[in-house]
């Protein structure tokens, strides 16, 4: 059985830094992982994703956390991270991780309705 669970977030200033993880356990060889994001009232949107191919990790941003969030994977230990600096207001949201296999893994920004296997969310609140 395939699972998820992340973990790390809290509530920072503005400007400050937090790292999410998310466990993964029960996923065979081939899949990619990703990071959604949802706002209160708002659709979900896929902020980062990563897979692995013969010439390295492969990674996607979205425009609105390019050069401050950070997506890594540690494959020993099943682990999917998300370094994120310089946090604003509106990064606020429940982030998920998810992950899925295939062709899902190419397409960018990240499709929600690709992927598979979700996790149960932790909420990252930034107040200025």
């Amino acid at each position: 059985q395939s699972q998820l669970m992340e973990s790390g977030g809290a509530s920072v200033q503005a400007g400050g830094s937090l790292r999410l993880s998310c466990a993964a356990s029960g996923f065979g060889h081939g899949y990619c992982m990703a990071w959604f994001r949802q706002p209160l009232g708002a659709e979900r949107e896929g902020v980062a994703r990563i897979y692995r191919s013969t010439s390295g990790d492969q990674t996607y941003y979205a425009y609105s956390v390019k050069g401050r969030f950070t997506i890594s994977q540690d494959n020993v230990n099943n682990t999917l991270y998300l370094k994120m600096n310089s946090l604003q207001p509106e990064d606020t949201a429940m982030y998920y991780c998810a992950a899925t296999y295939g062709g899902a893994c190419y397409l960018d920004p990240p499709k929600e309705h690709k992927y598979t296997y979700w996790g149960q969310g932790t909420q990252v609140t930034v107040s200025s």
